[in-house]
């Protein structure tokens, strides 16, 4: 069994920032130091460095995405504003891995976390099995797509695809499309499609749109300071939407312009060949874009029992209330990119508190004899 006495589940932004403090604390690689004191590895699923932004749809530039903050100790280099965002940042986590030469093992997909002996953790995963003392999750989103049902879906005969598996709007030129959600993404998403194609917004709120400008020095840590007032009451974190509304970006502005914004009730089923209104009316579509968003990718947590009767994981920071040994990073209040990294460096402040708390004799013992089994 591989051994490390923190693992980290997630190789992008908020796991290689947790990697760099863990790093930085002086935790040895568990790859190339595996008996020393303290170690740490980080398991990534994704094939190469970039983490979900690899992934993003063909046209998605830099000039368009939610600010990309700084790694830690590694200002990002001037970005072309029209380069794809999935080769420039992907670009710029590569030469941060390189630079700090963090122990970074891919692809790695990890399917469970229990509990293991001597109070430690038993992460399994594709690659092999690991005994940890504590985890940082950094798993982010990307690989569980919120994908609603409705009646009918299945009959439908049109072309149906997520966010996650948008690549560019040449795949719906000259079609009929329902775009349904009622967040930055489906905002992007129509302004993009609506050029090529006869695009239908579908929400089930009214969509709101702020009137003034955003101020990440305000307006951010109010939105901040609710999502933490939720995840330490244990309530399921809404949507980015639920806490920030929507901004009148250029590319918002611009799908106004085209009418792509005239939003329609959500529709009360699918049909072969379009939607049947709410109204009880028919609308013709040849394909339907989900924009449904995301939630926390952390079905490999469940052994854990972390999750409570609402559904939602009660929080101290980014230490999971109930088990000091979880930290979730890139969750929550720590979801954003300037978030994630300030949470990176905290999950490490307090897993060394944990770490360096006093131990019985009995415990410590069972968990070396784990070590060397």
């Amino acid at each position: 069994m591989n051994v490390a006495t923190v693992l980290v589940v997630g190789g992008g932004q908020s796991g290689l920032s947790a990697g760099y403090h863990l790093k930085r604390r002086g935790f040895a690689s568990a790859l190339t130091d595996p008996s020393g004191d303290r170690t740490f590895v980080i398991l990534d699923a994704a094939p190469a460095p970039g983490g979900a932004w690899r992934e993003r749809w063909e046209s998605l530039r830099m000039a368009t995405v939610n600010g990309i903050f700084d790694l830690p100790g590694f200002p990002k280099p001037p970005l072309d504003p029209g380069e794809p965002s999935r080769t420039a940042v992907p670009r710029y986590f590569a030469s941060f891995e390189h630079t700090a030469a963090l122990p970074i093992l891919r692809p790695v997909q990890v399917t469970t976390v229990r509990p293991g002996p001597g109070g430690g953790l038993i992460v399994e995963s594709d690659q092999g099995r690991w005994a940890t003392e504590a985890i940082i999750n950094a798993t982010g989103t990307w690989t569980n797509p919120v994908r609603p049902r409705y009646p009918g879906q299945e009959t439908f005969t049109g072309l149906q695809l997520h966010t996650r598996d948008y690549v560019s709007a040449r795949q719906l030129a000259g079609l009929r499309v329902a775009v349904v959600g009622g967040g930055i993404s489906a905002v992007q998403l129509l302004e993009e499609i609506s050029q090529v194609a006869t695009t239908f917004w579908y929400t089930r709120r009214e969509p709101v749109f702020r009137d003034d400008a955003f101020e990440p020095e305000t307006a951010g840590r109010e939105i901040i300071a609710k999502v933490t007032a939720d995840v330490e009451a244990g309530r399921p974190t809404g949507s980015v939407v639920s806490y920030t509304d929507l901004i009148w970006t250029p590319y918002a502005l611009a799908a106004k312009a085209r009418g792509a914004l005239e939003r329609r009730p959500m529709f009360a089923a699918i049909e072969p060949h379009g939607v049947r209104e709410a109204d009880g009316s028919f609308t013709s579509v040849d394909a339907i874009v989900w924009a449904t968003g995301f939630r926390a990718a952390l079905a490999h947590l469940d052994p854990l029992g972390l999750r409570n009767e609402d559904g939602g994981i009660r929080m101290d920071g980014t230490q999971v209330t109930a088990d000091p040994r979880v930290h979730l990073v890139g969750f929550g209040p720590s979801q954003s990119t300037v978030g994630a990294n300030r949470a990176g460096r905290d999950a490490v402040s307090a897993l060394v508190r944990y770490l360096d708390r006093p131990k019985p004799a009995e415990t410590s013992n069972t968990f070396l004899s784990s070590r060397i089994r």
